[in-house]
C-alpha cells in the first residue's frame, strides 16, 4: 500500500513539472494537420503565437472560433499567428468543424481528448484553452482575453 502511494505521488509530481508554465518555450510539437500529414508547430519565429486547444463539440470554442478568424484576419501573419489544436476523439467532426468555422490558421488534431499529450504538456483542463507566445516564443499569458491580445499587439 505504501509503495503504490508513494508511486502515485512521484508520477503526479512528474506530471505536474512537465506542464508548461509562463516564461517556458514553446516545444516543438508534431501532430497532424487536416490533410492527415505530420506537421510541426514551431516558435513564430519573430511573430506572436497563440496556441488555441478547442474541440467540435465544444460551444464557447465555435463561438471563439468565429472570433478568432475575426482576430487573425486583423494582423499580418508575420507578427500574429493562431494555431489550433484539436482535442477531438473524432476526426470527421474536426474537419467539417473547420470548414463550417471558416477557419484561416493553421489547425492540428491531438485524438485522444484531454489525455492527449499536448493537453497533458499544456495542462489543458477545460476548454477553449489557449497560450500566448511572444515573438522570442516564451509563454507569457494564459487564457489571455481577446481584447488584451489586440493592446498587446497594438502596442507593439
Amino acid at each position: 500500500m505504501k509503495k503504490s502511494i508513494l508511486l502515485l505521488l512521484l508520477t503526479l509530481s512528474l506530471s505536474l513539472s512537465a506542464q508548461i508554465k509562463l516564461g517556458d518555450t514553446l516545444p516543438s510539437l508534431v501532430l497532424n494537420n487536416p490533410d492527415g500529414v505530420k506537421d510541426t508547430i514551431a516558435a513564430g519565429k519573430g511573430s506572436y503565437v497563440l496556441i488555441d486547444f478547442w474541440a467540435s463539440w465544444c460551444a464557447p470554442c465555435r463561438k471563439k472560433n468565429k472570433e478568432l478568424v475575426a482576430l487573425q484576419n486583423s494582423y499580418d501573419v508575420t507578427d500574429f499567428t493562431i494555431v489550433g489544436i484539436s482535442l477531438d476523439t473524432d476526426t470527421e467532426k474536426w474537419i467539417k468543424a473547420i470548414e463550417k468555422d471558416k477557419i484561416n490558421y493553421p489547425q492540428f488534431h491531438d485524438p485522444n481528448g484531454f489525455d492527449a499529450t499536448t493537453a497533458v504538456y499544456f495542462g489543458v483542463e477545460q476548454l477553449p484553452a489557449s497560450f500566448l507566445f511572444d515573438r522570442a516564443g516564451t509563454l507569457i499569458a494564459v487564457n489571455p482575453t481577446l481584447q488584451d491580445i489586440r493592446n498587446l499587439l497594438n502596442s507593439k
